[in-house]
């Protein structure tokens, strides 16, 4: 039985977790930087420890801390959230050689689905389907030319250790792709400290949807349905929904079914999600799987009234999933909105500072998760995401409208942030009728730009 989670994490995901094991009955450790000192993770949780100084190199990625931090508390099991370790498969492994219950998956699973070119090559085997690409990881920009020849342009470069939107770029002709191979490439190398890259042919105009699966460690595996997530910026996600306008049932069973062989094939266990682009004409084709829980977890969890985090503990604690594929409803409507310490107007630099004063709505119908309190630190050092707003309604229609009156509630003083930026697309008529894919945000800043002179 787990009776202690130490939580590998900061901000609203800690929070979040803290709160789960309360109502499980289980304590928590917070661990937390310098910079996190007065962070409300390390008040909520029922021991807080220091790790080390602000910079993360040195205190939320710094394994050893946190296993001696675990070790010392007396912690039987840690909680990656998602970023930082969470989808580090040598982390997970020192878990494990620790005899520490990691909730997430195993080590090798994070290894062979975090190396996308292996990823690939297990839905290729188990017949889910891929997008045309290269066969092998790639280093050298001469080779992949002539591969990306064969592939046929425009090709996407992707980083093999790649996530959260690094080591990335498009190249749509023969003249930009060696360009574009060695910016990736150099964005590879200093998040991930890897060069290897892979190819693949890009998908024009597609949506981005995702499909969130449990599974447990006796082959038990279902999926909780889709979520949207066109709604990006440099490939970073802004806006997410349950269900997909885009998604009807007849798809979302092809698309789910998809999805579980995935996991299955990959011997895949704990909570993850399968990530699928989707094109004009219904077509889609695996695209990575995210071993951990998603920064958009919410709004699954509000059309399934499934507790997503609950449901990672006991599975990592040996339980058996409770629920059949059968047992699986969507009901209603979700929309997410990532509110960010930015500034919109500036191409969305970075705004840390303090907050002097807030005010977060409330209502039927309307979650925030976060971490910010009057007066708290928004620091520097780390993601600018200081808040997740998500609302449920019984129709996308209501759930936009509700949304809408949230986001114009919303007090954060001292700081500035994307909360105007976030209220206008609420307001737009494509985005109310859902026509919108993962270039949807570029042609909406081009506009505003263009209005603005």
């Amino acid at each position: 039985m787990i009776r202690k989670v130490l939580i590998a994490n900061r901000g609203e995901i800690a929070i979040r977790i803290i709160r789960a094991c309360r109502e499980m009955g289980i304590l928590t450790v917070a661990v937390y930087s310098e910079a996190d000192r007065e962070a409300l993770h390390t008040k909520l949780a029922d021991e807080a420890v220091c790790i080390g100084p602000a910079a993360a190199k040195d205190s939320y990625l710094n394994m050893e801390q946190i296993i001696s931090a675990t070790m010392i508390t007396g912690a039987d099991a840690i909680h990656p959230g998602f970023g930082f370790l969470s989808e580090n498969s040598r982390f997970a492994k020192l878990c494990e050689t620790c005899h520490i219950t990691f909730i997430g998956p195993d080590s090798d699973s994070i290894a062979r689905l975090g190396n996308k070119a292996m990823a690939r090559q297990t839905m290729i085997d188990a017949g889910v389907p891929v997008i045309e690409g290269c066969e092998k990881p790639l280093t050298d920009a001469k080779e992949a030319l002539e591969i990306a020849k064969e592939i046929g342009f425009p090709v996407i470069v992707k980083a093999v250790s790649g996530g959260g939107g690094k080591g990335m770029r498009v190249a749509c002709t023969e003249e930009e792709f060696e360009q574009a191979f060695l910016v990736a490439q150099k964005e590879s190398l200093q998040a991930f400290s890897d060069e290897n890259m892979y190819l693949e042919h890009f998908v024009e105009n597609p949506r981005h949807i995702e499909f969130q699966i449990l599974a447990d460690h006796y082959g038990n595996v279902v999926h909780l349905g889709e979520r949207d997530c066109s709604v990006q910026r440099n490939h970073q996600k802004v806006i997410e929904e349950s269900p997909s306008a885009a998604v009807d049932e007849e798809l979302r069973e092809k698309m789910g079914k998809a999805a579980v062989l995935a996991a299955k094939a990959a011997g895949y266990k704990n909570a993850g999600t399968i990530e699928f682009l989707l094109d004009k004409e219904k077509n889609f084709y695996f695209m990575e799987m995210n071993t951990r829980i998603q920064v958009e977890h919410p709004v699954t969890e509000w059309v399934t009234g499934i507790d997503l985090i609950k449901a990672q503990i006991r599975i990592a604690d040996g339980e058996k999933l409770k629920w059949k594929q059968e047992d699986i409803r969507i009901s209603g409507h979700a929309i997410e909105c990532r509110i960010n310490a930015e500034n919109p107007s500036e191409n969305f630099r970075p705004c840390p500072g303090k907050i002097q004063d807030m005010y977060l709505p409330g209502g039927k119908g309307v979650r925030i998760d976060s971490a910010i309190y009057s007066g708290c630190e928004v620091s520097p050092y780390y993601d600018s995401m200081i808040a997740k707003l998500i609302v449920f309604a019984a129709s996308r229609k209501e759930a936009i409208e509700k949304m809408h009156r949230a986001l114009g509630e919303v007090i954060i003083e001292g700081i500035q942030t994307n909360i105007d930026f976030l209220y206008e697309i609420m307001e737009r008529p494509d985005y109310q009728k859902g026509n919108f894919t993962i270039e949807y945000l570029e042609k909406v800043l081009e506009e505003m730009g263009e209005n603005k002179q």
